[in-house]
């Protein structure tokens, strides 16, 4: 199964925290995510998306359709990440659009075995795989990247 993590571009200050736009940085990052990964995403991909505005306008980017997913709003528990993408079974990929620390603990769990905090750079992607070698299932890493370095 390949787990896509793509955190939410660079967004305004302030409360709600759920109606925080993203910025006109962040709607740059956005498209600029956009246009790297949608060639790329499986035909077949199911996209989560956090309630948040700016998670829904990061997801924007994309002209696809997605699913907004209440369990992983801001805050969320990394394994209700890993739960609504159905991970590690699901038969179809998965990109989850969210926030940190969220997706970098999920990440760091798949990772590391434990809720290890890595960070992922706003509008930043980490795409996940998983297969079986010598009886032992194992995470691996396919792609990191970041609107800097597109």
């Amino acid at each position: 199964m390949d787990l896509i993590l793509w955190r939410h571009a660079d967004a305004q200050d302030g409360m709600p925290d759920l109606e925080r736009a993203l910025t006109a940085k962040g709607l740059k990052q956005a498209e600029r995510m956009a246009a790297w990964l949608k060639p790329r995403l499986p035909e077949d991909c199911r996209i989560l998306v956090s309630p948040a505005t700016r998670t829904r306008q990061t997801a924007d980017a994309l002209d696809l359709r997605y699913q907004v997913v209440e369990r992983i709003a801001p805050g969320a528990d990394p394994t209700a990440v890993l739960a609504a993408a159905g991970w590690p079974d699901a038969e179809r990929a998965a990109l989850v659009v969210g926030h940190q620390p969220t997706l970098g603990l999920a990440c760091g769990l798949l990772l590391c075995g434990e809720e290890t905090e890595l960070s992922i750079k706003k509008g930043g992607v980490v795409w996940l795989s998983n297969r079986v070698r010598g009886g032992q299932m194992q995470t691996v890493i396919k792609v990191v990247m970041t609107p800097e370095l597109l």
